[in-house]
């Protein structure tokens, strides 16, 4: 079960672990980018009703939302390039690294696709015909109108996905990268002092969450500042509650035409 306990090797195991924070980072940015994108393209047609586009949709929400990711990387990496054969693409040769920033992407699109349907649900209709009224276009009353309310609705939910995404990142050594938690296991089955060497790693990840959720409440604040300050701080302290709260009523209402 590997040497007694030495907590020395704890701090001479941080910095180490510290050098591959840059590669973690670097997925989650990545797949962040990439779910952000992939989840308001998969929101559209579900907000908007548009057939067989819908249907897709929750599909592919449902997959990703209901299967695990360990799982879904294991699909994407061995899966795809299989598929792509039939196509005459290969793709043996793309980096690991692809696979699992695409995988991840994939997995957050599916959980942003239910936070901006939600939030832009949440948002009160009577604005948006208001916007008709004074002749706006869809596109205009949407990016004028709804989406900024969305926006400061859904942040608080993205950014507990961000931090569950910094997380899930340590599943992607399974697969031979070597980000944070795969240095660890190294750094582990070297030296033989393995509680040492995930303590660090949880030290580490800890610490980094800490840091995003600061910067992620900053940018909630700033969403907020048009309030007057009595009510945005007030709203600020029960944001998480009433955003879920609004998004369960959103996902129960009904949809923008």
């Amino acid at each position: 079960m590997g040497l007694p306990f030495d907590i020395s090797y704890v701090f001479s195991f941080m910095p180490k672990l510290a050098s591959t924070l840059l590669l973690t980072l670097g997925i989650v940015a990545g797949s962040l980018l990439s779910g952000l994108l992939l989840g308001l393209i998969a929101a559209l047609p579900r907000l908007y009703r548009i057939p067989v586009l819908q249907q897709a949709s929750v599909a592919y929400a449902s997959f990703f939302r209901g299967t695990p990711i360990l799982i879904q990387l294991f699909l994407i990496y061995y899966g795809l390039p299989e598929l792509l054969k039939m196509a005459h693409i290969d793709v043996t040769r793309t980096p690991v690294l692809v696979f699992v920033i695409l995988t991840y992407g994939l997995h957050t699109g599916a959980f942003v696709s239910e936070t901006i349907r939600g939030a832009v649900m949440a948002v009160d209709r009577g604005q948006v015909e208001a916007a008709y009224a004074l002749g706006m276009t869809g596109p205009q009353a949407f990016l004028r109108i709804a989406a900024p309310q969305a926006l400061a609705i859904a942040v608080p939910v993205l950014a507990n996905q961000t931090l569950a995404l910094l997380k899930d990142t340590s599943l992607a050594f399974t697969l031979g990268v070597m980000e944070m938690s795969g240095k660890a296991q190294s750094l582990a089955r070297i030296t033989q002092h393995f509680l040492e060497a995930y303590l660090a790693l949880a030290l580490l990840y800890l610490a980094v969450a800490f840091i995003l959720e600061k910067l992620l409440l900053a940018a909630e604040r700033r969403l907020l500042r048009h309030e007057r300050p009595g009510e945005a701080a007030g709203r600020f302290r029960l944001r998480r509650g009433l955003t879920l709260r609004k998004l369960a009523s959103g996902l129960q209402g009904g949809t923008p035409s």
